[in-house]
Order: C-alpha cells, then sequence, then structure tokens
C-alpha cells in the first residue's frame, strides 16, 4: 500500500513539474466559480441568449482551457492569453465574472500559465548538475 502511494506521489509530482500545473489550476477554479456563479437552469440559458448562457460558454471556456494547459503544455503561450482575455470578458458579461472573484482568478491563472516555462534537471542528492555539451 504504501508504495503504490509513494510511487503515485512521485508521478503526480512529475506531472506538476512538467506542466503549468498551477495556472491551469486557477484557470479550471475561475471557470467553475464563474459557471456557478451564474446558477441558471441549463434549459433557460439556451432559450433565454447570450446574457443568460455567456457565463456557461466563458466558464467553460476557461475550464477547457486550464485542462488543454495541463495536457497539452506546448500550446501554454495561446492558451495563457486566450484564457486572461476570457476572464476579461467574463467580467463585462457574466455577472461581473463571478462576482470578481472568477475573473481575478481566471487572469491570474492565464497569466500563470503564459509564463510558465520547463524546469531543469534537479541535481541529484549528492552530485553536480550534468554538463551540457552545445551541439556543434
Amino acid at each position: 500500500m504504501r508504495a503504490a502511494v509513494v510511487a503515485g506521489w512521485l508521478w503526480f509530482r512529475a506531472f506538476r513539474r512538467t506542466r503549468p500545473f498551477w495556472g491551469g489550476l486557477w484557470c479550471i477554479l475561475a471557470g467553475a466559480w464563474i459557471v456557478r456563479s451564474m446558477f441558471f437552469s441549463f434549459v433557460l440559458a439556451v432559450s433565454g441568449g447570450w446574457s443568460y448562457s455567456s457565463g456557461y460558454i466563458l466558464g467553460g471556456g476557461l475550464v477547457l482551457f486550464g485542462l488543454v494547459a495541463w495536457f497539452a503544455p506546448h500550446y501554454r503561450g495561446l492558451l495563457g492569453v486566450l484564457a486572461v482575455l476570457l476572464a476579461l470578458a467574463a467580467f463585462v458579461a457574466a455577472n461581473l465574472g463571478g462576482y470578481l472573484l472568477g475573473s481575478v482568478l481566471g487572469i491570474l491563472g492565464g497569466s500563470m500559465v503564459w509564463a510558465w516555462g520547463e524546469k531543469t534537471p534537479r541535481r541529484s542528492r549528492g552530485g553536480r548538475r550534468r554538463a551540457v555539451v552545445p551541439a556543434s
């Protein structure tokens, strides 16, 4: 049991280090908060027009961008910019972006996704970093 937990933790740590994890998480939370703040039935949102469905569309887009940032990190530049734009649009269109909290989390998450860079390999416990030989 302990070995499975340790293996799972090591997998999660490697997953988290090789992707814009925290930015994606903030985008997902922002989208969920914006969708939750709309609080309309789905039938009313579909039949009511843009003012009723905007929270579902913009919040769902933020959740989608957060998930894509996790599972396809090479699109991080485009996803970060689009997440910030969706969060700003949600401020205008969806109850002040989930009563301001959703828009702030979306801007923070999109900025973190856009600014993310891959980590350098960690040092081994007793050794030094490997020297990278430039290709000639």
